[in-house]
């Protein structure tokens, strides 16, 4: 079974351009589960929608509940922004959580459940505040909770904290590391990862926050990056997307 994290930028920088670059990824990849972040819906179109049915595959979308904040970033009161799951499996189930955040930092983050196949699978996106540790800690220790399910869990997502990072902590005692079962001696960044990548923005802070977790009865066998290079001189993403082989 083959699972892929991805955030997607939303509808900034070439947004149309990206579009076509990012299906190209995925389909290459060909995968059977894929938790996306930053999923943008407008004007009767649904990136996710348009993705699935490009690849053949289900899917289910949330959309944020509060997406001001976002809108004003590209002057357009029009688009929406969420989370989606595309999965080669009909969706049985789905949930949505929404992480504790202050008032003043509310920009609606979730986090998205869906039983399909094999497995109870999760995607979410906390804050990406800077001096937010404690809001992301307790996104991080509510995520967990809700995620705690029987049988193989797998738990997707931009987490926005690197690895070693205090508020993952919760999570790090209640899910394995994809990354770190299947390739740990393999750079895995996928955060501001290649010099060369033109939507950065300020100094570089190279990180790997973007996670494939694991809990239950389910093994990581293989991991590497996807999206970390143009295609045909577009970049999919201002974030690599990670993808791990799995065994229940």
């Amino acid at each position: 079974m083959r699972v892929v994290s991805w955030n997607l930028w939303w509808r900034f920088g070439p947004w149309r351009e990206r579009q076509k670059a990012i299906l190209e990824v995925l389909r290459e990849q060909r995968p059977d589960l894929v938790g996306l972040q930053e999923v943008w819906a407008a004007g009767g179109e649904n990136l996710a929608e348009w993705l699935a049915a490009e690849l053949g595959l289900h899917w289910t979308w949330a959309p944020s509940p509060a997406p001001e904040r976002w809108r004003r970033r590209i002057a357009d009161p029009s688009v929406d922004i969420g989370n989606a799951v595309l999965s080669r499996w009909p969706i049985e189930e789905t949930e949505i959580l929404r992480l504790p955040v202050p008032p003043d930092l509310d920009d609606g983050r979730l986090g998205l459940y869906a039983r399909t196949g094999p497995v109870s699978f999760f995607t979410a996106h906390l804050t990406s505040a800077p001096n937010a540790c404690e809001v992301r800690r307790q996104q991080a220790a509510a995520l967990a909770e809700f995620a705690d399910r029987e049988g193989p869990v797998v738990l997707t997502g931009d987490f926005n904290a690197g690895p070693g990072f205090p508020e993952l902590l919760e999570l790090r005692r209640c899910f394995r590391d994809a990354w770190e079962e299947a390739a740990p001696s393999t750079p895995g960044e996928t955060w501001d990862w290649d010099p060369r990548l033109p939507y950065r923005q300020g100094p570089r802070q190279t990180e790997r926050i973007d996670f494939v977790h694991l809990a239950g009865p389910v093994t990581a066998r293989h991991a590497h990056r996807a999206g970390d290079r143009p295609v045909e001189g577009v970049w999919p993403s201002d974030h690599a997307a990670v993808v791990a082989d799995l065994v229940c």
